[in-house]
């Protein structure tokens, strides 16, 4: 990681760590991995961003609608509130996602100024870790890529729900494939 590059923490929210209404397996255990990124971004003076589901009651997503997912990430709520032990910077830029009740959006870039954001502070690079590796960092990367960025993956800073056993290696797998290169 160098100036010119950004690093981009995907939905480490406590609804997505154990305990969480959508737990993920040790979900949790990514928070000292990112924070050791985190400190390193603040040290050379590279930005650093921070997206989270932010979702409405009733949202698309939720098995009360026939989505998916129980209800999770839900505004204002704890739930919905970045893990209390992530060490973000003052200067963290935060994404809010997944605001229409009536649209998903696993991607951090959907519906969002993110690609705008990182294009106006020149950044080509982007370092991304965080929850979830089969969802949220699978498509986030994708996005990326498709923006024109270069993208490395924290393999070891992020979990998978893995829904479906081996979601997570499929996933890492597409984001290869992709042109992102896995740093594990």
């Amino acid at each position: 990681m160098e100036r010119g590059d950004a690093l981009l923490i995907v939905d480490v929210q406590n609804d997505f760590c154990p305990g969480g209404a959508l737990a993920v397996n040790k979900g949790d255990e990514v928070v000292p991995i990112l924070n050791r990124w985190i400190d390193r971004a603040r040290r050379i003076g590279v930005p650093v961003y921070a997206s989270r589901d932010w979702h409405p009651r009733g949202h698309i997503s939720f098995r009360e609608r026939g989505g998916p997912w129980p209800p999770h990430c839900i505004q204002g709520t704890s739930g919905a509130a970045f893990h209390r032990e992530l060490l973000f910077p003052e200067s963290v830029q935060i994404i809010t996602k997944a605001t229409n009740p009536d649209e998903d959006a696993y991607s951090a870039f959907g519906g969002t100024d993110l690609a705008e954001r990182l294009h106006r502070a020149g950044v080509n690079r982007l370092w991304i870790g965080g929850l979830t590796q089969d969802y949220c960092v699978r498509e986030t990367s994708l996005d990326a890529i498709q923006a024109g960025f270069e993208v490395h993956v924290i393999v070891e800073g992020t979990r998978a729900v893995n829904v479906h056993p081996g979601d997570g290696r499929r996933a890492l797998e597409d984001i290869r494939n992709a042109g992102a290169i896995l740093e594990e």
